[in-house]
């Protein structure tokens, strides 16, 4: 294992915000307020990076505002979510404050106590709608089957079979209002509400980013290009499909650590038709960040020149190097990353209190690679504003490619102040995670809060639906058919 900040980086997630359990738990919310706020300040790599920015003025009366609102609050959930709009201060994503299950709120959480609603699947099936934009029926999502029916006005989904062991048949797994607001409840019972639920055709909804449901009985007639958004939006792994003689579909859904063997293995299964394939299109929307390494194998299809990789630095504190120590615990750690993984200690260790470079003083890492691959020749990458972490490093890597050009929208901007680092509170009710370095691209070329630029922007009258066939219509050069 060659130690250098690229490495480290496959540690870094993309977190938005954190859900909270459902069971609720008491808390001293001021004093929960006043850690989250010593360790940040302490040992986030972003703290002082914006304080610069906005000032300490404009920092101390945004606490003043939160050390009233946290005095009144006696639950676990709603302090998490306070402490959430307080970190927002600082940048858009990569924090975190979550409310931690403790053995109380499980047992709160039991199945006995859970909403049961009475729906059979044989009961569902026996009186089919007929209307598409009815939901009632049988839908799955990941590791659920769901009947919904209608209640109170809006609806009800009621777990029908499980692969989670935790939810059994005829607990209430979501509700849907009459305005399209809900809720769905998660594995760990924890609630995520939404707005508004969306179609994607006439045989799926999407309540998140990532929670799309299949209807699976009854079906309606579909589209191709709905069938294909469907099933890209809806798939926790990455597939590849035929568009056309000329064209290759990719989808990724997500850059997560345990995805990479599965991408590797679509790309090895496919390496014949994508190396004798004009186009290559790639959809990464809705991602979830994740690692460096799930992506790499990808490179070599668009490499045209050499690749610039501006490094990181990692802010020393005692908090933040334990992590460091954490790699020596890895049970496959070779004596030689061993050795490594000190030496990047006792420098860090050295240098409390100061950003340390552990690439050996260099801010900039340059990919080359020994060929130029003949096809494809052309590669649409597509994202949209949910894509952050990973998922923007990997963009800015591609679009240095004489091959690519990226389609969609502004992505979602947090990359330049990375690799989250996760501590639980004293009194362990509570877990934060924030982030241990600091891009070199900032303040030149700043991602956080902006977002990376597409090629080709996909403006609003375009349906989601129908981007893969915009990007496709591009690279074929032929006129685009809504």
């Amino acid at each position: 294992m060659k130690l250098t900040l690229q490495k480290i980086s496959l540690f870094s997630f993309l977190l938005f915000a954190a859900f909270t359990a459902k069971a609720q738990t008491t808390c001293d919310c001021s004093e929960t307020f006043k850690w989250v706020k010593e360790t940040f300040e302490k040992n986030d790599a972003g703290f002082d990076y914006a304080i610069q920015q906005k000032g300490m003025d404009m920092y101390e009366k945004h606490n003043a505002v939160f050390l009233q609102k946290v005095k009144t609050i006696t639950e676990s959930h709603e302090c998490a979510e306070v402490l959430n709009e307080w970190l927002k201060f600082f940048r858009k994503g990569h924090f975190g404050v979550m409310a931690l299950a403790t053995a109380t709120t499980q047992q709160s959480a039991n199945v006995k106590q859970w909403p049961v609603l009475a729906v059979k699947e044989k009961e569902l099936r026996s009186k089919p709608t007929k209307d598409a934009k009815d939901l009632v029926g049988i839908w799955k999502v990941g590791a659920y089957k769901i009947g919904i029916v209608k209640k109170d006005k809006g609806y009800k989904g009621v777990i029908l079979e499980s692969g989670n062991v935790a939810w059994k048949p005829q607990q209430v797994k979501m509700e849907i209002n009459e305005d399209g607001s809900g809720v769905f409840y998660m594995g760990d019972f924890s609630p995520l509400k939404f707005k508004k639920m969306d179609w994607v055709g006439k045989n799926a909804i999407k309540l998140a980013p990532a929670i799309q449901l299949q209807r699976e009985y009854p079906t309606f007639p579909e589209n191709a290009d709905i069938q294909l958004y469907a099933k890209a939006m809806s798939t926790g792994k990455p597939f590849m499909e035929k568009l056309s003689e000329e064209t290759l579909y990719l989808r990724i859904p997500s850059f997560g650590g345990e995805q990479k063997k599965v991408i590797d293995s679509v790309l090895s299964a496919h390496e014949k038709e994508i190396k004798s394939t004009k186009n290559l299109i790639i959809d990464i929307r809705n991602g979830t960040g994740g690692d460096d390494d799930s992506y790499a194998n990808i490179i070599p299809y668009l490499y045209t020149n050499p690749i610039r990789i501006v490094g990181m630095e990692l802010l020393s504190t005692p908090l933040n190097n334990k992590r460091m120590e954490s790699y020596l615990s890895m049970p496959d750690l070779s004596e030689k990353s061993r050795m490594q993984v000190n030496a990047a200690l006792t420098l860090l260790n050295d240098n409390l209190g100061k950003f340390v470079n552990l690439n050996g003083g260099d801010k900039v890492h340059i990919q080359k690679m020994d060929a130029v691959l003949p096809f494809p020749q052309q590669v649409a990458i597509i994202a949209n504003e949910a894509n952050g972490s990973t998922d923007e490093q990997f963009l800015m890597a591609a679009k240095q490619s004489k091959k690519v050009k990226l389609f969609g929208t502004s992505t979602f901007g947090v990359l330049d102040i990375s690799n989250m680092n996760f501590v639980k509170s004293p009194d362990e009710k509570f877990q934060l995670g924030y982030c241990l370095s600091k891009s070199y691209r900032i303040p030149g070329m700043a991602i956080d809060g902006i977002g990376i630029q597409p090629d080709y922007f996909i403006d609003s009258t375009i349906p989601n639906e129908l981007w893969i066939k915009y990007a496709a219509s591009v690279l074929e050069d032929k006129e685009f058919q809504p």
